[in-house]
């Protein structure tokens, strides 16, 4: 009889693996941040090595990532339970691992153009995935309070109130000016001795980041760039940007940066030094999209428009092309003719809750959706089975409200980091991306999951269970927050688990 490997995969000790894997991590973050690197290199080999963090690993890009589906050059959009067990014994030898090459995919721009993904293998996904585990906490040690791009416990919403904070009357922002800071292709052009330099990590792990490097290059620039679609890639960038932000009082998202200045500041100076920092890793700056504008102005950053009023009252609302481009998602479920109107509140629902939530600290008052409101009542009343009533109730449900708090977001404190150790800090803090009926289990299951008993920390997905398997009833004790992997168990039929 053939395993059920279904049943092996589910029957992991999976709490037992992400406390290694995280006790591990502390201890790595705690090294570094003693000044005690050859200790740090030194656990790091011990985390890579163990069947724990191969686990995790596999677990993350199979099960977890948002692209898990997602095809190498292979083909696979998915690993078999028995293919997941199959991958544990091959990272066993990961200082060996070769990589193959990347599926490459072209991405529309706004300006038009086309920026290039480059997806590797759901296996090569898995090597990345383990070295992350590794490498992350050593710079999470290390990396600059002001950057919060692509790091676990930041967001958008942190940059966001940075921005507040720089700009608000308090610090006199109606006088300041604002430069905004393009780089130029930094993913397919930043250096990549620039970055093996800086990562903390053992010469073998850095000899198996050369090799992942190079499977995705560009014939051009040989030694340059890092592939847009790799697990790795987000970490690696901001490993080769830290220290920008420290050239002037700045907010660093990834490759986007805005640099607050002062009235006596001299903005040309500012900017050579930045040429010079991107100079030393091969990348420039792109004078085309680079400006400086006063602060009463206004300017467009991570899909926020931030302006000064003339009276020093600071405001931000979403940016015009987020709003469209909104709109026009709304618009196409509204007006889809091969939906009912059912199937319209149900599509409407996660995409109106989804843009309110991003803009919830912003000034909401002039986006209250009025509008596409009554166009949707209009559509959806048009239909037979419906009347003004039951339209009302569609309506409700297609367009769910978010309270809205300008600037009220609370930042995270100074260079506190998930690997610090402080579980009740970062658990609450991850249960304020929720609200409604999540928010309120969470609290009452102390920011746990129900399965595990592990805290939610930053990065862990929170999702909703019925106990009785029926999802239209929302009673608190039908309800249970659980992590996407333990209710993912939940739900792994036997037919499947087979193969």
């Amino acid at each position: 009889m053939k395993p059920n490997h279904s049943d092996i995969w589910k029957s992991l000790p999976w709490k037992k693996f992400q406390r290694h894997v995280f006790r591990l991590q502390k201890r790595i973050w705690k090294a570094i941040r003693v000044g005690d690197t050859a200790k740090a290199k030194s656990l790091q080999k011990l985390l890579l090595s163990s069947r724990s963090a191969k686990w995790i690993a596999i677990r993350q890009v199979t099960q977890l990532n948002t692209g898990k589906k997602t095809a190498g050059i292979d083909g696979k959009t998915a690993l078999t339970f028995g293919e997941r067990l199959e991958l544990h014994n091959l990272l066993g030898n990961y200082l060996k691992w070769e990589h193959k090459g990347l599926r490459q995919v072209p991405i529309p721009k706004k300006d038009g153009s086309k920026r290039m993904l480059k997806i590797p293998t759901i296996a090569d996904r898995a090597w990345q995935c383990l070295v992350k585990l590794a490498i992350e906490p050593a710079h999470e040690a290390v990396f600059h309070a002001r950057s919060y791009g692509f790091r676990p416990g930041r967001s958008t919403w942190d940059c966001q109130k940075q921005i507040c904070n720089n700009l608000s009357s308090k610090v006199n922002g109606a006088s300041k000016r604002v430069l905004e800071l393009d780089i130029s292709k930094c993913f397919d052009r930043i250096s990549h001795a620039a970055m093996m330099d800086r990562v903390i990590a053992p010469n073998s792990v850095k000899t198996g980041l050369w090799k992942c490097l190079k499977a995705g290059v560009n014939p051009e620039f040989l030694n340059q760039g890092t592939p847009q679609g790799g697990v790795i890639s987000p970490l690696l960038a901001n490993v080769a940007l830290d220290g920008i932000e420290a050239i002037h009082p700045s907010v660093r998202y990834a490759d986007d940066m805005v640099v607050f200045l002062k009235p006596g500041d001299n903005a040309s100076l500012i900017l050579d030094n930045i040429k010079a920092f991107l100079a030393e890793r091969t990348l420039e700056v792109n004078l085309k999209k680079t400006s400086v504008s006063a602060a009463t102005d206004g300017f467009d950053f991570l899909g926020w428009n931030f302006r000064v009023k003339p009276n020093g009252k600071f405001i931000c609302v979403p940016s015009k092309d987020n709003y469209r481009a909104f709109r026009g998602k709304v618009k196409s479920i509204v007006n889809n003719s091969n939906y009912g109107s059912k199937v319209k509140a149900q599509k409407l629902a996660p995409v109106v809750r989804g843009w309110r939530n991003y803009h919830k600290y912003c000034d909401m008052s002039n986006h209250t959706l009025h509008g596409q409101m009554t166009r949707a009542f209009v559509v959806f009343n048009k239909e037979k089975s419906n009347n003004r009533y039951t339209t009302k109730t569609l309506l409700d449900r297609a367009f769910p409200p978010v309270k809205w708090a300008g600037c009220k977001h609370v930042m995270v404190a100074g260079e506190r980091s998930p690997y610090d150790g402080d579980v009740v800090y970062w658990s609450k803090r991850n249960s304020k991306l929720y609200d409604g009926a999540t928010a309120k289990v969470l609290k009452r299951q102390d920011h746990r999951c129900e399965a595990c008993g592990l805290s939610f920390m930053p990065g862990d997905k929170v999702e909703l269970h019925h106990r009785d398997g029926n999802h239209n009833n929302w009673k608190p004790n039908n309800l249970e927050a659980l992590h996407s992997s333990c209710h993912h168990y939940h739900h792994i039929s036997n037919g499947y688990g087979h193969r």
